[in-house]
């Protein structure tokens, strides 16, 4: 199901969702006016789609989406931050980008279902958070699909790896899992040499 948000759509779909307190970042197929298919997550805060993000790097070999061309960032309350979809950490340039407009965290939602022989990508996705964390200075926060379908496989891929690149919270492999952490997302002053002061 392919869903409009210019049309105000997914507003209404995510309507029972509203809070004055928890923000959502939530997947889905977006629908643009001219009948393109996006694999997009929106930000939903206090009732209202504040902000979409188009996943730029669709499927490696095929995909029905197209590739979305915005780097944006978001801001609720304090935090700045930015969404990059599952395949787009594997790529420096959207993270690079959103740091230097200011992100402190980088969201990353994935659905790594694969067939069992391609499944266990956990440490490589590990390694690309880390990468991005120490890389840009910022928390990296991935939330994964976890389980067993007839002919897929996902062995689970949330995290969450902090600026320095130590990982905080790792999920167990194949298993439903729910992760905290305390996080430092103030911004840091750089000095030249880029290094964090």
């Amino acid at each position: 199901m392919a869903i409009n948000v210019e049309s105000g759509q997914l507003s209404a779909v995510l309507k029972p969702l509203a809070s004055d307190t928890v923000t959502t970042i939530l997947g889905f197929t977006e629908m643009s006016r001219t009948g393109h298919l996006y694999n997009s997550a929106a930000v939903f805060h206090k009732g209202a789609v504040v902000g979409v993000y188009r996943k730029l790097y669709p499927a490696i070999r095929k995909s029905i989406y197209q590739a979305g061309d915005r780097v944006p960032v978001f801001k609720v309350g304090s935090l700045t931050f930015g969404i990059i979809i599952s395949n787009d950490s594997n790529y420096p340039e959207p993270g690079r980008i959103m740091a230097s407009q200011g992100a402190t965290v980088l969201f990353v939602p994935t659905n790594t279902g694969l067939p069992p022989q391609r499944a266990d990508v956990a440490a490589a996705a590990r390694s690309a958070d880390v990468a991005l964390a120490v890389t840009n200075d910022v928390t990296v926060i991935r939330a994964d699909v976890v389980g067993r379908t007839a002919d897929l496989v996902s062995y689970g891929s949330s995290g969450i790896v902090d600026r320095d690149g130590t990982v905080l919270q790792s999920a167990q492999r194949l298993r439903e899992d729910l992760l905290v952490a305390n996080l430092d997302s103030a911004p840091r002053e750089r000095g030249r040499s880029g290094d964090a002061l």
